[in-house]
């Protein structure tokens, strides 16, 4: 099947969000007289949910801290780096790729929708979505689950084998493979050490691979999972 949509994850692979997020955590801890465990940080890329990390502050500190009072100070440091923010390497490339060639796209994120939708706005890319996926804060629809992507592939209309998922986490590359789609893995600043093996494509930026070609390697890809996938009936056949 040709490729019909293009699915994007939002923070870290449309807009770099993740770099500043780590940022904004990092003066957090150190505000405290600590250091935030990498290791521990990156398993939250992608998702919601999982390891604690106030709780993990309040451990180290030795007694609970204010964490209304601190998030905004947190978020506000964030926001200061996050304006000088522009869409990633080849994003604009690709979009435009779709309007020419009548593709559908849609974003698949464990963000919120107000926090995309005020970044679309700040960015002027809040037209040409055919769809905005979003997991809320509820841990049970946020990546590595593939409900969001199965929910995009429905609301578009197409089969997850004319799609492709453009993920920049581990979280989201598992979800976009468990939804049986096409996943190109490209890493930030963030991610780029904890490596996406289990993408199809792995690419240091779209930059790096026009819009038509990835279609190809996608379309390839597919055929050999495809033939994979029919190898066990062939060979059931033959006995």
């Amino acid at each position: 099947m040709p490729v019909r949509a293009f699915l994007f994850d939002f923070d870290g692979l449309i807009l770099d969000t993740e770099t500043a997020s780590r940022a904004g955590w990092r003066w957090l801890y150190a505000q405290h007289g600590h250091e935030l465990p990498d290791d521990l940080w990156i398993t939250l890329v992608g998702t919601h949910g999982g390891w604690d990390i106030w709780g993990h502050l309040e451990e180290l500190v030795g007694a609970p801290v204010d964490r209304d009072a601190w998030n905004t100070r947190r978020y506000e440091h964030e926001l200061t780096m996050l304006e000088a923010e522009q869409l990633r390497p080849g994003i604009l490339d690709y979009l435009e790729f779709v309007r020419e060639n009548g593709l559908k796209r849609a974003i698949v994120s464990s963000a919120s929708r107000r926090w995309i939708d005020m970044h679309l706005e700040r960015l002027e890319q809040t037209v040409g979505w055919d769809a905005i996926v979003t997991a809320d804060r509820d841990t049970a629809r946020a990546k590595p689950n593939p409900t969001m992507y199965l929910e995009a592939l429905e609301l578009l209309e197409v089969a997850a084998e004319e799609a492709v998922v453009f993920e920049d986490s581990p979280n989201g590359v598992r979800a976009g493979k468990a939804a049986g789609i096409f996943v190109v893995g490209i890493p930030n600043d963030v991610t780029r050490d904890v490596g996406l093996a289990e993408a199809d494509l792995v690419l240091d930026s779209l930059a790096d691979l026009p819009p038509a070609e990835l279609l190809q390697r996608a379309d390839a890809g597919g055929r050999e999972r495809t033939a994979d996938d029919d190898e066990p009936q062939r060979r059931a056949q033959q006995h």
